[in-house]
């Protein structure tokens, strides 16, 4: 993974609440967290626009409101929606930061994760470019890891979730081919913090 020059300058590899390893993307679409409220929860997400589509820079845009309605069919639905997620990971393994991991993005919606709700507000959420229906690849798994370690080592995280786990029946993200037990292996995190 190519890293930042700029991480060179600061030991930790953090500046505030960007990780300077990532392309730093800024979005509009965040807002503070609520008072007293700290990042303890990783949610894992799926994406790809157009859908099963990998070879667009359109994630991007969409997190940042600049998609053309009139550039696919299925961006007609979505171009006016405001969302976004901390991270996206690319096919590639390339990570990229849209929001300060100390402000609340935009990317879990009505949400529950040990019968507390609205997730967003003590959450960072990680978005990985695949679908429910394609394997992820070897290069996504490995960002994926060390951003956790990275996160990990910096907030006091106590839990790791998919999409589907805090909002069933509404997500199916990061879904089936999404390999849990990898990840689960790799971490030394108790049972506790991952998904029943």
């Amino acid at each position: 993974m190519m890293v930042d020059p700029e991480s060179e300058q600061n030991p930790s590899g953090w500046t505030c609440g960007w990780w300077q390893v990532a392309r730093k993307v800024p979005s509009p679409n965040y807002d503070e967290r609520p008072q007293g409220c700290h990042p303890e929860l990783i949610v894992l997400h799926n994406i790809s626009l157009p859908p099963q589509d990998f070879t667009s820079d359109a994630v991007e845009r969409f997190f940042t409101n600049r998609l053309a309605p009139d550039q696919h069919p299925y961006f007609a639905a979505i171009a006016d929606m405001r969302v976004s997620a901390h991270f996206f990971v690319r096919r590639d393994g390339s990570i990229m930061q849209f929001v300060d991991c100390d402000k609340r993005a935009w990317h879990a919606g009505v949400s529950e994760w040990r019968g507390r709700s609205s997730c967003n507000d003590f959450s960072i959420g990680i978005e990985i470019e695949g679908s429910d229906y394609q394997d992820f690849e070897r290069a996504q798994y490995e960002s994926v890891l060390e951003l956790i370690r990275e996160i990990s080592a910096r907030y006091s995280i106590s839990g790791i979730a998919g999409h589907e786990h805090i909002a069933p029946g509404r997500k199916t993200d990061p879904g089936p081919h999404w390999d849990w037990d990898w990840l689960r292996s790799r971490l030394n995190l108790s049972a506790v913090c991952w998904p029943i």
